[in-house]
């Protein structure tokens, strides 16, 4: 019997999911996209950390929303799991409906958010006081939902409102409750998780959620939870508003690819410091070593 008898019933830029009947197992692979594209380098251990740290966070925040997450012990998932290609980057996970927003929270004005505030004043249609500079913290966290989209194609941020309809046709009657539950969850997760970096020298900039709904309807996080993959993070130590920040996150990647001509194929040199950033943010918020 081979893996192949497990088929990923969904395969994303980074991750495969397979289906085995009464739950899920959720890998994260060695890949890196960047701008939405998958590049042509693997990152070693990678997936081992993305896993390890959604599992440090899932554990830190159930006090808040309960999460999807089962097991990250290949002992706990049918035998195909249990080798080396699984071991370590692999979640065995509840089954959920997921639901169609993108939660993502900012904290700190940066990215696509700064480019939109110096254009007019707004980011993703909310008025932002007058006078920010680029990487300054906001006077509160925003939300600022986006609809997801399939690979290949750009996630298109969407208004509070936008987000009531989207989830009202997918779950009619529900549309605004779900909406505000979304919002209300994405910004305490976030003050939570933020608080507990910025004592272990990281801050969060910003990042995504994405949640889902278990058997009994309830509301549960599903996907990966605050890794560099789905956020910003930036140290503590260097942090000066007026400019972009240095972090802990696909950065790296991204600025050489802005400013170099390529085939989405990364120097080893760059992979190399990427991956060095996921395992010092990896240290410093957990203190353990992989």
């Amino acid at each position: 019997m081979s893996i192949q008898t497990f088929k990923p019933v969904k395969e994303g830029k980074v991750r495969e999911v397979y289906d085995i009947g009464d739950s899920l197992i959720i890998t994260a692979t060695d890949r890196i996209s960047a701008f939405d594209v998958i590049l042509k380098n693997k990152v070693e251990k990678k997936g081992t950390i993305l896993t390890k740290m959604s599992e440090f966070w899932f554990d830190f925040t159930k006090d808040i929303l309960p999460n999807h997450m089962i097991s990250t012990d290949v002992k706990d998932m049918p035998e195909l799991f249990q080798n080396e290609r699984f071991d370590g980057n692999s979640m065995k996970c509840k089954k959920l409906e997921m639901l169609p927003v993108e939660c993502i929270v900012r904290g700190y004005i940066t990215g696509s958010g700064w480019a939109s505030y110096c254009e007019n004043g707004t980011v993703c249609g909310i008025k932002l006081p007058e006078g920010l500079k680029e990487s300054e913290k906001l006077p509160e966290p925003i939300y600022t939902p986006s609809t997801k989209a399939e690979i290949g194609d750009h996630d298109e941020n969407i208004s509070f409102e936008r987000s009531i309809e989207v989830l009202e046709k997918e779950f009619p009657g529900k549309g605004q409750e779900y909406a505000e539950q979304l919002r209300d969850k994405t910004i305490a997760l976030y003050k939570k998780c933020a608080d507990y970096a910025l004592e272990h020298g990281i801050i969060i900039a910003d990042t995504k959620f994405e949640f889902g709904l278990d058997e009994n309807g309830n509301i549960v996080i599903g996907d990966e939870m605050l890794t560099p993959d789905s956020s910003r993070f930036w140290p503590a130590d260097e942090y000066e508003p007026g400019h972009g920040q240095p972090s802990f996150d696909k950065q790296f990647a991204r600025d050489w690819l802005k400013s170099n001509e390529h085939d989405w194929k990364l120097p080893q040199d760059i992979v190399d410091k990427t991956i060095d950033k996921y395992f010092q943010a990896y240290e410093m918020l957990t203190g353990k070593d992989l």
